[in-house]
Formats: structure tokens, C-alpha cells, sequence
């Protein structure tokens, strides 16, 4: 008999979990998405709370990520003024975009967003 290490003994119950996916119409998954949103949980949180089952989740750093390509640094170089080869610049800049962003919007709820 092999045994595992202690190390993964706590995965033992993961591994024997289940996911479940559920083909909704586009108005459920908005609406889950949306409510996860407002309860800062993620949408699988969101569902087991729907269901009334526990949320074991770990709050998590709040962070929005994206994926760039070499020909996506090429463009925000550009856009930015920026060489293409001083990504930090190009990420310090993005992050800015972002706030900027952020600042023009309206919170759902019709309220303007709190400053960040």
C-alpha cells in the first residue's frame, strides 16, 4: 500500500469533491454573478450560499488579472508613450488606466464609487 504524505492528507476531501456545472440561460448567470459581486464572494461561493451549503473559500486578495502578449505590450507602449521593453512602466501605467477608469464609472447601484 502506498501512502500519501501528510503534506496532501488534507486534499483528500477536494479530491473526492465533485464540480458541478449548470447550463442556465445568460439572466441566471448574471444574476449569480452579479449577487457574488455584491457579496464579494466568488460565483461558487454565491452558488453554495444559494443552495445553503458552507462556504469554506479563504477571503482572497482582491485583483483583477489579464493576460498580455508580446503584441499587447507593443500596442500600450505606444498607446502610452512608453518603451516596449520597460514593462514595469507599461504595468504602472495600465494600473493608472484602471483607476481612471474606475472614477468615471458608476457603482451599480447608481451611486458614484467611493475614491480607491
Amino acid at each position: 500500500m502506498v501512502r500519501s504524505s501528510p503534506r496532501w492528507t488534507g486534499s483528500d476531501a477536494a479530491l473526492r469533491s465533485l464540480q458541478v456545472a449548470f447550463d442556465v440561460e445568460k439572466q441566471v448567470i448574471d444574476a449569480v454573478r452579479y449577487a457574488a459581486f455584491r457579496n464579494q464572494l466568488s460565483p461558487s461561493d454565491q452558488i453554495r450560499t444559494i443552495l445553503g451549503l458552507p462556504c469554506t473559500s479563504k477571503p482572497v486578495r482582491p485583483r483583477l488579472t489579464v493576460s498580455l502578449s508580446d503584441a499587447d505590450y507593443d500596442i500600450l507602449a505606444e498607446r502610452f508613450g512608453l518603451a516596449v521593453d520597460d514593462k514595469r512602466k507599461i504595468k504602472e501605467s495600465l494600473h493608472e488606466a484602471l483607476i481612471n477608469f474606475a472614477r468615471q464609472q458608476k457603482a451599480p447601484d447608481g451611486d458614484p464609487p467611493s475614491s480607491p
